[in-house]
């Protein structure tokens, strides 16, 4: 007889699934969380935390699906953006391949997920965390579409269609978090807003990464020199510098040639910063939005360790500045 004829009464319920074929399914995963970084999300959750109070296993849950969400998202990222680098090694797709990594950025999507299923709460509870879940991960995947399709179409988005943009893209994870923490804080702070607080950090720290994406040495060492024109990326200097002087085509044609060489790159960051002055209008813009974070820390009644982190992130552009 053959095996198969008994297949469908024989096959194990669920299947089994052999701890070698996590280990080399998410081997694209387990690299880049093995490259030291600065881990700003578990920093967040950790400062958020000052306020919500939450048991340690559900702080520890809440911290792992996090991170897994952000790793996640970066292996995606970055082939979609073509990146070369990542906290300056080598992007896991060029290690492992495009489908391997691919593949191992959704599985752990999903593996995120299954950590909140885990979590010892109410079936209700559970219920909103998996709703808080799906809707920011759809805000995710909007966010950064919109921005592929603004560079794959070659159209610059308008300031207000930017910071749209980058509330989904980049708030979601921190309204995420707060959803996610506010949960499992039950009745404490059950009534409080954290929407306003996590879109403005979401907006400053994407806004402050397109800067210094553009001026930081230290971040040209993690990540590769003026790495956005490299993408064809309309971030917020870029697009402020193509709409202050729309007759001046010289950085849209740049962006068409994705430049590669420093030789390329620094003539129109020079630009940006003497011409259209768009570097200083963005630090402006970082300054009025660091200002309206620190307000929503105070109105909902101060935390040292949000404001350590904000501090930290301010330091770095001085430095730059400097």
């Amino acid at each position: 007889m053959s095996s198969y004829d008994s297949l469908l009464t024989t096959l194990p319920k669920p299947s089994p699934w052999l701890l070698a074929n996590d280990s080399a399914t998410m081997a694209p995963f387990t690299y880049l969380i093995s490259i030291p970084g600065r881990a700003w999300i578990l920093r967040f959750v950790e400062a958020l935390n000052f306020w919500m109070q939450l048991p340690p296993d559900a702080l520890n849950s809440i911290s792992k699906t996090l991170n897994m969400v952000v790793n996640a998202w970066l292996l995606i990222d970055d082939i979609e953006d073509g990146t070369h680098l990542r906290r300056g090694k080598p992007v896991a797709h060029s290690i492992f391949g495009i489908p391997r990594t691919f593949n191992a950025g959704s599985q752990a999507f999903f593996l995120a997920q299954q950590e909140i299923l885990s979590l010892d709460e109410s079936p209700d509870a559970i219920q909103t965390m998996l709703k808080a879940f799906t809707d920011e991960m759809v805000a995710i995947h909007r966010g950064q579409g919109l921005e592929i399709l603004w560079r794959e179409t070659f159209r610059c988005p308008t300031e207000d269609e930017y910071v749209l943009m980058v509330a989904d893209k980049t708030s979601s994870f921190f309204r995420m978090m707060a959803k996610l923490m506010q949960t499992c804080a039950g009745a404490q702070n059950a009534d409080v807003d954290f929407t306003p607080l996590a879109n403005a950090i979401g907006i400053f720290i994407q806004i402050r990464d397109d800067y210094v994406n553009l001026t930081s040495p230290a971040y040209s060492a993690r990540k590769g020199f003026a790495e956005d024109l490299s993408e064809g990326k309309f971030s917020f200097p870029i697009l402020h510098g193509i709409h202050a002087n729309p007759k001046d085509t010289r950085i849209l044609e740049a962006l068409k040639q994705r430049p590669t060489e420093p030789s390329e790159k620094i003539p129109i960051i020079d630009y940006l910063k003497a011409e259209t002055h768009s570097l200083a209008y963005t630090q402006n813009v970082l300054e009025i939005l660091e200002k309206q974070t620190r307000d929503e820390i105070a109105r909902l009644g101060g935390n040292s360790m949000l404001e350590k982190i904000i501090d930290a992130l301010h330091e770095d552009m001085v430095m730059v500045d400097e």
